[in-house]
């Protein structure tokens, strides 16, 4: 029997990976990047909102950390990249967590990106980026879209100071006491909220905030995208009607009038003169939305003075 030679019976090594991506009909080979943990955004809906860096980044990085595997490799296939998607979310970031660090220690590029916009915006990914930065890894931010500032600015709402909360509670006892607790900060509030609890939640901040101008946006960037202006009652009831809505949505609120330099006994007059007409809750509600001081510190007030009244 003929001897094969050793040579022979070697697997042909594999052919590199290539480390490019596709854009607007040419093929891009993306240049080489340092090592360390990359935080690439990606788009929020229209795949062509994405940057040439974070192209560059993907295509060049050792693997890319995704919160949806399935959902990543459509942008992935879009731009012709090939690098490796690693699964990357809430339900297994205790046990992969240890792996990334232990692969970024070694000296490789990891780009971490969630389903859709800036990843850390309320995803695990802050838990990584953390244990990275602390162990001396370089983190790198990659910007883009981001829902978040999408919605504010096709607002029409101020946008010289804004606070971002994310999700509220889902339960209402805690929803209205959360909501309460932001009545004061003299800014736009920002929040994230699932189509089924949109009534629910816009009836509360109704309740807590009073008539702020808001917006609620939905779909941004897709095709049906749409922004709805007007005051939280207003939104209330119309989503009270209609239902929930499709798509991701961003509920807008116009921060609270410049409330007038009351003194308390000027603050008290206020209030008995709306109890003289009116319940206590809907006395400490009007004098709350005059004068833009939260709802439950004028109505604890109110209690007080009505009391003393008897």
């Amino acid at each position: 029997m003929a001897t094969r030679r050793l040579d022979e019976t070697k697997t042909p090594p594999s052919p590199p990976r290539s480390r490019g991506f596709s854009a607007l009909g040419a093929r891009v080979e993306a240049a080489p990047i340092a090592p360390g943990l990359y935080i690439v955004a990606t788009p929020i809906g229209n795949l062509a909102d994405i940057t040439l860096r974070a192209l560059a980044t993907l295509a060049a990085a050792d693997a890319v950390l995704a919160e949806d595997t399935r959902v990543s490799r459509h942008l992935m296939d879009r731009y012709e990249i090939s690098t490796p998607l690693v699964a990357y979310h809430e339900h297994n970031a205790a046990q992969a967590r240890p792996r990334l660090l232990a692969r970024l220690a070694a000296g490789e590029a990891l780009a971490l990106i969630s389903d859709a916009g800036t990843p850390l915006i309320s995803d695990p990914g802050y838990k990584l980026a953390s244990e990275a930065a602390a162990a001396g890894i370089p983190l790198t931010s990659v910007p883009g879209p981001s829902a978040m500032l999408a919605a504010l600015t096709s607002a029409a709402l101020p946008t010289d100071r804004f606070f971002f909360e994310g999700f509220l509670p889902p339960k209402a006892a805690a929803r209205r006491e959360r909501i309460n607790a932001l009545a004061g900060i003299p800014a736009t509030l920002l929040f994230y909220e699932a189509p089924s609890r949109l009534a629910a939640a816009l009836a509360d901040l109704a309740a807590e905030l009073g008539p702020r101008p808001a917006a609620v946006a939905r779909e941004l960037t897709k095709l049906y995208e749409e922004t709805r202006r007007g005051t939280l009652p207003e939104l209330a009831a119309h989503y009270a009607v209609e239902g929930p809505p499709k798509g991701e949505i961003v509920i807008v609120v116009g921060p609270p009038r410049a409330a007038p330099q009351l003194d308390a006994d000027a603050l008290d007059r206020e209030i008995v003169e709306a109890l003289g007409a009116l319940s206590v809750k809907d006395a400490a509600a009007a004098v709350a939305a005059q004068t833009g001081l939260p709802r439950r510190q004028v109505y604890a007030r109110a209690l007080r003075l009505a009391g003393a009244r008897r």
